[in-house]
C-alpha cells in the first residue's frame, strides 16, 4: 500500500449488496466499543467520548456497514446508544446490522429468547438506535445449537419483516443445514460466522457455498481467531509476520486482507475502540496479496 492508513477510504475494499443495500466490504463491529478490556468482561466501561469519536471517524473513512447488538453493553455503556449518539440522524447509505436470539438481563446475565420474545428484542434495538425499522437482523444461534432447527425463531423474524420492522434477514453462527432451512422461509442476505486464517476446510466450503448463492459471508473474529472475545494474542506465525513485513503492514491487516481475498461476497466487520487501529483496519481493504502469499497463509 502506497498511501498512509489515514488516507485510505473503506471504498478501496470494493462493495457488495445486502439485499438492496450497497455496503463497502470493510465495515465496523461495535462489540469492543463498550469495554476498555475484553468484551463482556467485568472490566471497566470505555471512555464515552473516545467511543463516539471512533464511530464518527469510521464513517468519515467511508465505513457504511456497522454491526451491533442490544446485548453489547457494559455497566455504563451501550453500543446501540453510542451509535445513536454519534451518528443520528443517520446517513442515507449507512446500513446497521444487529443480532437477536441471545439477550442479557440488566445485570448482564445471558438468556435465550423464545420465538415469541424476538419481537421484544427487535423493538429494543429500534428504541436504542432511534429507528423505525432495522436494516438487517441476524438470528444468532448458540454454539451448542448449530444442529437444531431454526424454523420457529427465523419464522418469527420473517413475520416481523413482513410487518415492516425489518428490511432484510441474516443468520449468525449457523450450519449449512440451518441456512437451507431458513431460506425455505424467507430470503437470507448474509451469514455471519467465525472465520479466518486457520479455519477448517468445512468453513471454507461454507463460505464458497454462500458466494455461489449470492449471500454475503461476514466473518467474525477474523483478527482475534482463537482469542475470540479476548482479542488477538501477541504471537503470530512466521509466515504471517513475513507477509506483513513485505507489505509494511501489521499482522492484523494481513488477516483482514486474507479474508477479503476469499471472495467478492466476503465482508469484514473488525471492531476496535482505538482510532489508530480503526484507520489500519480500513486500510486493510486496499491491501492486495499475491497468489503465492495467499497460498502460504492458507497452509
Amino acid at each position: 500500500m502506497t498511501s498512509s492508513a489515514e488516507t485510505i477510504d473503506a471504498s478501496a475494499s470494493g462493495t457488495w449488496k445486502l439485499g438492496d443495500l450497497t455496503v463497502n466490504r470493510i465495515g465496523f463491529g461495535s462489540m469492543r466499543l463498550t469495554q476498555s478490556g475484553p468484551a463482556f468482561s467485568k472490566g471497566h466501561s470505555s471512555d464515552r467520548g473516545r467511543a463516539i469519536a471512533v464511530l464518527r471517524r469510521a464513517t468519515e473513512l467511508g465505513v457504511n456497514h456497522i454491526d451491533t447488538a442490544a446485548f453489547y453493553f457494559s455497566p455504563l455503556r451501550s453500543a446501540n446508544e453510542l451509535i445513536n449518539s454519534a451518528l443520528a440522524p443517520y446517513a442515507d447509505d449507512l446500513v446497521i446490522t444487529t443480532k437477536v436470539g441471545p439477550g442479557r438481563d440488566p445485570s448482564g446475565e445471558w438468556l435465550r429468547a423464545t420465538p415469541e420474545q424476538l419481537r421484544g428484542q427487535v423493538e429494543e434495538n429500534l428504541r436504542q438506535l432511534g429507528r423505525d425499522h432495522l436494516d438487517v437482523v441476524n438470528l444468532r444461534v448458540a454454539r451448542s445449537r448449530t444442529s437444531e432447527p431454526v424454523a420457529e425463531h427465523f419464522g418469527a423474524l420473517a413475520d416481523l419483516r413482513t410487518a415492516g420492522l425489518i428490511r432484510h434477514l441474516g443468520l449468525s453462527n449457523v450450519s449449512p443445514a440451518q441456512l437451507a432451512e431458513a431460506q425455505g422461509i424467507a430470503p437470507v442476505v448474509c451469514v455471519q460466522n467465525m472465520y479466518g486464517i486457520g479455519s477448517p476446510p468445512e468453513h471454507h466450503a461454507f463460505l464458497r457455498a454462500c458466494g455461489d448463492q449470492g449471500i454475503a459471508f461476514v466473518p467474525f473474529f477474523a483478527i482475534a481467531g482463537a482469542g475470540r472475545e479476548d482479542g488477538a494474542g501477541k504471537s503470530h506465525s512466521d509466515t504471517l509476520l513475513t507477509v506483513a513485513r513485505a507489505h509494511g503492514v501489521t499482522p492484523a491487516q494481513v488477516r483482514l486482507a486474507w479474508t477479503l481475498h476469499q471472495g467478492p461476497h466476503v465482508l469484514a466487520i473488525p471492531g476496535t475502540g482505538n482510532p489508530d487501529h480503526l484507520a489500519e483496519n480500513v486500510a486493510a481493504g486496499a491491501l492486495r496479496l499475491t497468489d503465492d502469499e495467499l497460498a502460504l497463509l492458507a497452509s
